[in-house]
Order: structure tokens, then C-alpha cells, then sequence
């Protein structure tokens, strides 16, 4: 079968190429998935460029959601069966490939009135952002919400999720001031292109007020305008690690106290390892959004594997918007 492999680590692509592998075969609770659409993420960048904890051995197949039909059962599986058309977080990335392997835990069946575009992105990018409104950042009715890299894909996503879930006032902030408009255009009410004075205004779109929560991918590169901005009793989430780098150490407790604030760490990945279950009911959660209409899912489609690592590149040098799909295959 054809997949995007990497080679090795690198900065750009060129160490990013299609190769003919072996299509894998499922274990035991494992499904394999012929793949229609596949999720392009940042955080094949993360992988890509080497940070730690991610791949656990070159040469590399990264991709970490699929959507597409089931190839083949393991022994053990139920509930799945060759043909159904299903969204799936992969196991150790593979997905960026004509076959991918899951586990069944985290393999859902995609509802008719889902393209299959659609569902591609649902796995990761559709669950982290509910999960972090819902499970991360226990978003309470009226409560606003800061987030950063809003024109990203799971910006974009926030942007429309926070109203669902009975929350106020949006606020995104972007990397470079051409970004506003898209992020203006997703959904949020207030879009600032981050530079001096981020914080005074934060604040001032939020009426001189601190915000509630703080949902931040860039490590810890922004924690001190996040502790600025946030109001009594809110939570920072921090989802990521977007400029590489070590983060830095966190502030002292007695900080943290003073100001009833909490900080919350979350991992889209950490938590497909360790409670599956807790992902897959947030995959079928967005998919059901999507299929009654009050989820829309603006995507950017690329045509072919070979189109990958261009787009990989777009999200590394931070000009990317929104969410990015591969096609595979013709859709089921």
C-alpha cells in the first residue's frame, strides 16, 4: 500500500516522502480501515520535527484520525464488521496511508449524514475541542472563552462548539494580524492578532473584565498573558505545545491560590491511551452534532498523499487555516 512516510526528523519535508509498505494486519481488539479521508494535524508537525514522545521509532507513518471502512476484525472485536463506514483514531499515527490500524475502542460508526470529509476529522480534531470545553475547562452557561491560534483547525471548531454548549462571549487571538478576518469569519465575536497590549485587550473586549477560560496550544510560551487575563475562579488549559521547546516551569502555588485560578493540562492523545471509551463517546457526540445540523465543519480538502507535506509545512510556518483533509480514496 502507499503512505506518507518520514524518515527522519527535519523542519521542512525534505525528509517526508511516499513509499509502498506492508498494509498492517489487526491484533487482538484492532480493527484495520481502508482509508477514504485522513486528518492532516499540527501535530504531524510535532512529530516531524522531532519532539519527544511522539514517534517511537523512524521511519514514520504519521496520521492520527481516518475515516473510511473496515478492512478487516481482530479477534476479539464486536460491534465492527468488514464494509461499515466508521471514523477512527489511529494507533501510533498510521493514518496518513491506504490502510490504517485502530483499536475498536476508539473506532466509531459514521452516521449516514456525515460525509466522509467530515468524519475524517472528527477522532481528533472535532473531540479535543469538545473535550476541552467539556471535560478540560467545565464550561459553565454564559462563561467566556479566550482561545489562542483561533484560526487553527480546533480554533475554528471552538468557535462554533462554544455557543452549543451554552457559553458567551468568544475571543480568539492569531499569530499574524492577516488571520482576523478567518477568525472574525469562524465565529468568534473578538479576533486580536497577538503582539504588546494583548492583554489590556482581552480585557477590554471582555468589557475590562477577565475571561473564564483560557483554552492555550502554545506550551507555556503565553502563560503570563493567560494569568493576566483570567478572571477569579477560571481555568487555563493547556493543550499543546505549537513552538516546540521545553516549557516553562508553571507558577508557584501560592499564585495560583491568591487567585483562584486553575491551570489544566490535556491531551487528545494521553487520553485515547488511558481512557479510550472517554474519546470515543466524544467522537460520536460531534458526529451526531454534525448529523443534526448544529456542527459545521468548514475543511480545506487536498487532493492526493502527495500534497501532504505541503500542507505540513503551510501549519509549521503558521500560515494554515482552519482544518486540512487528504483524499485517499474514493469516499464510501
Amino acid at each position: 500500500m502507499r503512505a506518507l512516510v518520514m524518515t527522519e526528523p527535519s523542519q521542512g519535508s525534505d525528509r517526508t516522502e511516499i513509499r509502498e509498505v506492508d498494509a498492517p494486519r489487526p491484533g487482538a481488539g484492532e480493527v484495520t480501515i481502508d482509508v477514504a479521508y485522513a486528518g492532516i494535524n499540527f501535530l504531524d508537525v510535532m512529530v516531524r520535527r522531532g519532539d519527544a514522545g511522539y514517534a517511537k521509532a523512524w521511519p514514520y507513518v504519521p496520521g492520527t484520525e481516518v475515516a473510511g471502512t473496515v478492512r478487516e476484525v481482530g479477534p476479539g472485536v464486536t460491534g465492527l464488521s468488514a464494509g461499515q463506514r466508521v471514523a477512527a483514531f489511529t494507533l501510533g499515527g498510521g493514518g496518513l496511508a491506504e490502510v490504517a490500524r485502530a483499536q475498536a475502542a476508539l473506532t466509531v460508526p459514521i452516521p449516514d449524514e456525515v460525509p466522509s470529509p467530515v468524519a475524517a476529522a472528527a477522532p481528533l480534531m472535532l473531540s479535543t475541542a469538545l473535550l476541552l470545553l467539556t471535560d478540560a475547562a467545565r464550561l459553565r452557561s454564559g462563561e467566556s472563552v479566550l482561545v489562542h491560534s483561533a484560526s487553527g483547525g480546533v480554533g475554528s471548531v471552538l468557535a462554533q462548539l462554544v455557543p452549543v454548549l451554552g457559553g458567551g462571549l468568544r475571543i480568539g487571538t492569531v499569530g499574524r494580524p492577516e488571520k482576523v478576518p478567518s477568525a472574525r469569519d469562524g465565529g468568534y465575536d473578538v479576533a486580536i492578532a497577538r503582539g504588546d497590549g494583548l492583554a489590556e485587550a482581552v480585557r477590554a473586549a471582555n468589557g475590562g473584565e477577565g475571561v473564564d477560560v483560557v483554552l492555550d496550544p502554545l506550551g507555556t510560551s503565553l502563560l503570563d498573558v493567560d494569568l493576566e487575563v483570567v478572571a477569579p475562579g477560571g481555568r487555563i488549559v493547556l493543550f499543546g505545545n505549537a513552538g516546540g521547546g521545553q516549557p516553562a516551569p508553571l507558577p508557584p502555588v501560592g499564585q495560583l491560590t491568591r487567585g483562584n485560578i486553575a491551570i489544566v493540562g490535556f491531551s487528545i492523545s494521553g487520553l485515547s491511551a488511558t481512557a479510550p471509551r472517554r474519546v470515543a463517546a466524544a467522537t460520536r457526540r460531534v458526529l451526531d452534532l454534525v448529523a443534526t445540523g448544529r456542527l459545521d465543519v468548514p475543511l480545506t480538502e487536498v487532493g492526493s498523499l502527495a500534497e501532504a507535506p505541503a500542507v505540513h509545512q503551510l501549519l509549521a510556518d503558521g500560515r494554515g487555516n482552519g482544518k486540512y483533509v487528504v483524499r485517499l480514496a474514493s469516499p464510501a
